[in-house]
């Protein structure tokens, strides 16, 4: 099981109040809701391996080269040379963390790459490793990443932990009219205003998905649109001609990256060791975890 867990932390940081506070007055209701929401979904699902995949760099320089637009409507501060700041309400800030350290406390390994979104970490993993693989995210472009063939499916958190959604080729398909492997290039000529992508002018989900099903990838579109016997729609034509430089570089932007030298893990579930019971106990202690921290060892345990 790889966890989007920015995508899980935030969810838990507006999904719990934030008066759930440490005895020092820090908040940690991020904390305790995502130490709640892997207890969940370890029960619920039983993985026999879990890593909290992390955004090392939640906007790669080399993808804001290619389209400037791209997340920046959610920089804080722009930091050059480095990696932006992402605008974070400051008690989640504060919260990040001690969700590391915990995490850490309790075994369960986080997996980053420089210069690279957690999306890519866990199409890296997910690529790499031997199905079953269940992707748990709020985030739709890792759709991308199902594979009944390899096993690979995505467990889709948008609608709420009590309203999970199992996404496999089959439901892709239904909800959006294209394969899987298609929607790294539905997404691109849709486009995602919350991703800061324009998409093509004009080109809404059910021409994208009309127009994969006649010509089978972004390339083959293309390549119609450029052609005038293609049969392609002049007006369809013209928006894909106004849409060329998005389009060329707006693939590398939504495709998820998979081959990244991300190191070997041991990340299987088990019981924190004595030492990490150890250090549990006074991280609880120490920032009012209790029957989230719990709960999450219950689920271990089983």
């Amino acid at each position: 099981m790889l966890l989007d867990s920015a995508s899980l932390y935030f969810r838990a940081f507006y999904g719990v109040p934030d008066t759930v506070k440490a005895p020092d007055g820090t908040p940690v209701n991020a904390v305790r809701g995502f130490l709640d929401i892997i207890a969940k979904l370890v029960t619920d699902y039983r993985p026999s391996a879990l890593i909290a995949c992390w955004d090392d760099d939640w906007r790669p320089g080399w993808r804001v080269e290619l389209i400037p637009s791209y997340k920046a409507h959610r920089v804080a501060k722009a930091v050059p040379g480095g990696v932006d700041v992402e605008e974070t309400p400051a008690a989640l800030v504060v919260q990040v963390p001690i969700i590391r350290e915990v995490l850490d406390a309790v075994g369960i390994p986080i997996v980053g790459a420089a210069e690279h979104e957690a999306d890519d970490v866990i199409g890296t993993l997910a690529t790499r490793t031997p199905g079953p693989v269940d992707v748990v995210t709020g985030d739709r472009d890792l759709f991308q990443l199902v594979d009944d063939a390899h096993g690979v499916r995505v467990i889709y958190t948008a609608r709420g932990m009590s309203n999970l959604e199992v996404l496999t080729g089959d439901v892709v398909r239904s909800k959006y009219g294209v394969r899987a492997d298609q929607y790294a290039d539905f997404a691109a000529m849709r486009g995602d205003t919350s991703d800061g992508l324009p998409g093509v002018a004009g080109i809404g989900e059910k021409t994208a998905a009309a127009l994969l099903a006649d010509y089978g990838d972004l390339a083959g579109i293309i390549a119609a649109a450029e052609d005038s016997g293609s049969g392609m729609k002049p007006a369809a034509r013209a928006r894909f001609a106004a849409a060329t430089d998005y389009l060329a570089v707006a693939p590398r932007v939504v495709e998820v990256v998979r081959d990244l030298p991300l190191p070997e893990v041991d990340a299987r579930v088990a019981s924190p060791s004595d030492e990490g019971r150890a250090a549990l106990q006074a991280l609880s202690e120490r920032w009012g975890l209790g029957g989230s921290l719990d709960r999450l060892l219950t689920a271990l345990e089983a």
